[in-house]
């Protein structure tokens, strides 16, 4: 949604009336469209058309036609290229000077965006939502995300948000968030099976039962050790006497198991996330198991912001539907 809509402002004019060329600049500024002086002004500060849309949050293709509709009723142009980027002509100082003075004497439009609390599980964020996340930011530099990562079910319980993703168990989304939610909505269903990077196992001397284990390293997420489908991993962790490595960083276990010929428990996923890892599924039976959980905070689930997150975080799943088929 761009800056005019969220207004409720409409589109300025295709064929904006010619200003009197020897009138002050001074008067010529005082009759700009004041968002078609946003327009300019964001472009003269970032001077670059791309970057200038990002913060307006529209297209590019747009924000130029919106730059020829005001040079056109000025009748001059206002910027001159260069291998620096786009600079301001002699006509454009003048009207960024006039501009710039009445600011300080009328009230141009100031674009708030809400803020938009997203608390997702650490594991999510860091394997599936943090891509399309940033491709949002990407497009929408105005925007206003305050991301929590939840690392525990206390963390969990503490959080206040405008939308929650978490995991729990198969039967329900409980424990969830302490606050009113919008009925809470199953995206996916995970397996966790250890992983090992391919580059260390050979097909032939992969491990196919917990005895074959004993020669390789094993790593443990810390925050796994409170995760009660996680029993019979952790118990194989708590019985060994050595080649242990306790991890409280996720990315960290991550790049053991990449590097290091460790051996990890991971999301079934994770050969799709990264082609280095494989699963090595069979030897715990039966599976270890857990769900992801949407829901969204019954104050704000009317709010357009907020619902832009959701339609995100709901197309990612549904885009990655094949990570998550057992």
């Amino acid at each position: 949604m761009s800056f005019m809509e969220t207004r409720g402002v409409q589109p300025v004019a295709q064929y904006p009336t010619p200003l009197d060329k020897t009138t002050s600049w001074r008067t010529r500024a005082a009759q700009i469209d004041p968002l078609q002086a946003q327009c300019f002004s964001v472009i003269a500060r970032c001077g670059c058309f791309m970057q200038a849309a990002r913060r307006l949050n529209i297209k590019a293709t747009r924000l130029r036609k919106q730059l020829a509709q005001l040079e056109k009723q000025l009748q001059c142009s206002l910027f001159s290229p260069s291998e620096n980027g786009l600079v301001l002509s002699r006509d454009g100082l003048q009207l960024h000077k006039q501009l710039t003075a009445l600011a300080h004497e009328r009230d141009l439009p100031v674009i708030e965006q809400p803020i938009v609390r997203l608390a997702v599980a650490e594991t999510i964020l860091h394997d599936i939502l943090g891509r399309d996340l940033v491709a949002l930011l990407r497009r929408n530099a105005s925007a206003r995300l305050d991301i929590i990562t939840l690392d525990s079910e206390l963390s969990l319980q503490a959080v206040s948000a405008d939308v929650v993703v978490w995991l729990a168990g198969t039967d329900s989304p409980l424990p969830g968030p302490s606050f009113a939610v919008s009925e809470p909505q199953c995206l996916a269903q995970f397996d966790y099976v250890p992983h090992i990077a391919k580059r260390y196992s050979r097909v032939a001397s992969r491990p196919d039962s917990l005895d074959d284990l004993a020669d390789f390293m094993l790593v443990q997420w810390q925050h796994d050790r409170q995760i009660d489908s996680f029993r019979p991993w952790n118990d194989l962790v708590d019985q060994r006497p050595a080649g242990i490595v306790q991890s409280h960083s996720y990315p960290l276990m991550l790049e053991m198991i990449r590097c290091s010929a460790c051996i990890g428990l991971l999301p079934g996923y994770m050969s799709h996330f990264d082609r280095g890892l494989i699963g090595l599924p069979g030897l715990f039976q039966p599976p270890m198991q857990r769900q992801v959980w949407l829901a969204v905070n019954a104050e704000s689930e009317g709010e357009a912001q907020v619902q832009m997150i959701v339609e995100l975080i709901q197309n990612t799943f549904s885009e990655r539907r094949d990570w998550f088929e057992s």
